[in-house]
């Protein structure tokens, strides 16, 4: 569910007593449209995300870890000029409002103490983050709205701030219980319970209408005629009033198959058995566990394509190049007729004269004895003609070995570029991707990009780690550099090493800790290897297996390229589920 109003005004209520005295140390902007306060108050230091993306604004303490870029936003400057030091003196949200007001009071430009609000505007597409000074008046904002894109309201700097029109719906919270009988009373019998409530009341989720709904009469699509007593609706909404004015908030989140599909703040039953509910002890932690991988998921889709797209480019380009060099070879082979050509024109020189055309003769190579049409150049003596056809078959016959090493060069070139669009769409981490990058920078296949950080080495991750149903260990190479030293180094000779046939995919270690390894271990480790390959979403995937020691590396060949003899195969189904539940977290 979007942060709605309520879910907001719980993560207010959390967070006060953290964040109201405490400093501002630093602030970083880790993408456009997130900010990171890095405080430190009386429970010692602590992060406070910001985001206004559009697809989940909210605030909360984050323990995520986040990059700082090396080159800071103009915003994220901006906020430094203003907020750095500042101590926090309150937060607060206008009633159901998805808006909350950070006052920090901080040194200006002369010295003196003045305050700032930074204002969290957290509205689905209209998410934005505001800084104002004293008066009200907008310092800067993250996004800037000019009377083209909205003729209601601007947004911009100099411009005194305002809160967004609110929608003309009644604050539940501000009304007694006469009145919200009566909204309910004047609503038609056979109304959706859902929408009178998503139409009349403000702060109120679709989730949370939909529950009451289901708390009424069973089900999510009830009607006002199907409530037990005519009232019925008015008290449940009276109580709910209730538990929202005395703080009585469950973060909650939503499980299905173990992983997160929504979050509250109250339990939800109307799933079922379909859902799982999971009480979290802080709504911050409950907002780290539902977005922390789905927002990594996201930026490595984000990043991953745009690698992507780069070597897919770099592989297209050597594919060209190696479908017109097979042609010039096909062409090049050809070049016996040239050879045959001089040879009969100089077997017919007393024949011939400057400024023919065509020479007919007969063709001595021919079994049969029949006649050959050479064409000649007639601005050239009979005698060049024949040297013009001897140097094209010399330089046919030289273009062939060229062409030959050439070709074997580019498959090679474009069997390894395969590989790496392989381990980029099996990347599970943002450093995959950085590692994957510098093994293409490496081997030459892309530019380096200047960070403008000299004799800075990324420590090198370590491959993916399972274990067997018996307790086996197995570990699957990220990138073809790490296959390249999980197989050749790091590996036994008595270990078994696993991939899918004939496609590209990770190596594969069952660690069989010299013994002889059992067969669901070999069946897992198989399903693994077809997991992390280009046969992923397939069935019945052929997966190679043998000793290690029957593995080899060919001299000079690309990362991740190996040879192995004397091995067996397994058919297996690749199963997401059998990954998830083996990983060693």
């Amino acid at each position: 569910m979007p942060l709605d109003a309520v879910c907001l005004n719980a993560l207010v209520r959390e967070l006060q007593p953290a964040l109201v005295g405490a400093r501002v140390d630093k602030i970083y902007q880790p993408v456009r449209d997130e900010v990171i306060l890095a405080l430190r108050g009386r429970e010692g230091a602590a992060k406070l995300l910001l985001t206004a993306n559009p697809a989940h604004p909210r605030m909360q303490l984050t323990e995520v870890f986040r990059d700082n870029p090396s080159t800071p936003p103009m915003f994220c400057m901006l906020l430094r000029k203003h907020l750095s030091g500042g101590r926090i003196l309150s937060v607060t949200q206008p009633p159901m409002e998805r808006v909350v007001d950070i006052e920090i009071e901080a040194l200006d430009e002369l010295g003196v103490r003045s305050s700032k609000h930074l204002i969290l505007e957290a509205m689905g597409r209209r998410a934005n983050l505001i800084l104002t000074d004293s008066d009200g008046r907008i310092v800067d904002c993250l996004r800037r709205v000019d009377a083209e894109m909205s003729e209601q309201r601007q947004v911009l700097p100099g411009m005194f701030y305002h809160l967004p029109p609110t929608q003309e719906k009644q604050n539940p919270l501000e009304m007694t219980r006469e009145e919200l009988n009566a909204v309910v009373e004047a609503q038609p019998e056979d109304r959706k319970i859902v929408d009178v409530l998503l139409d009349h009341f403000a702060g109120l989720s679709p989730l949370i209408c939909r529950e009451m709904a289901y708390a009424l009469t069973g089900d999510v699509d009830g009607r006002l005629f199907e409530l037990a007593a005519p009232d019925a609706l008015a008290d449940d909404l009276w109580n709910w009033m209730e538990s929202i004015r005395n703080g009585q908030f469950t973060p909650t989140l939503l499980l299905k198959e173990e992983h997160p599909k929504d979050f509250t703040y109250a339990p939800i039953y109307q799933y079922g058995d379909a859902m799982t509910l999971k009480q979290e002890q802080s709504f911050s932690g409950m907002l780290d566990h539902f977005y922390a991988q789905r927002e990594a998921a996201e930026r490595i889709r984000q990043r991953g394509s745009e690698l992507i797209r780069s070597v897919t480019n770099l592989r297209n380009r050597v594919a060209r190049k190696l479908e017109n060099q097979r042609k010039e070879l096909a062409e090049a082979e050809d070049r016996d007729l040239l050879r045959i050509r001089g040879e009969l024109i100089t077997a017919n020189l007393y024949a011939m004269s400057k400024g023919m055309s065509v020479l007919e003769c007969q063709n001595y190579y021919d079994p049969e004895g029949g006649t050959i049409t050479i064409p000649l150049d007639p601005l050239m003596t009979p005698q060049q003609n024949a040297s013009n056809y001897y140097k094209r078959y010399t330089k046919a016959k030289n273009a062939q070995k060229m062409l030959t090493e050439q070709i074997e060069k580019g498959e090679t070139d474009l069997d390894y570029l395969d590989s790496v669009l392989t381990c980029i769409r099996c990347s599970e981490e943002e450093r995959d991707l950085a590692e994957i990058r510098q093994e293409l920078e490496d081997g030459g296949y892309l530019r380096a990009k200047k960070t403008g950080k000299k004799g800075m080495k990324r420590a090198r991750s370590k491959p993916l780690e399972f274990r067997s149903t018996a307790g086996l260990r197995i570990s699957v190479g990220r990138n073809n550099v790490q296959n390249d030293q999980l197989t050749c180094k790091m590996a036994f000779r008595s270990d078994l090493w696993l991939h899918t046939q004939g496609i590209h995919g990770s190596h594969v270690i069952l660690w069989t800790e010299g013994a002889e390894p059992d067969a669901q271990s070999i069946t897992e480790a198989a399903q693994l290897a077809a997991w992390f390959s280009q046969g992923k979403d397939g069935k019945n995937v052929p997966v190679d297996y043998t000793y290690v020691r029957y593995v080899k590396k060919p001299s000079g060949a690309k990362p991740g390229k190996v040879i192995y003899t004397t091995y067996s195969t397994a058919y297996v189904t690749p199963d997401p589920e059998l990954a998830n539940r083996l990983r060693q977290r």
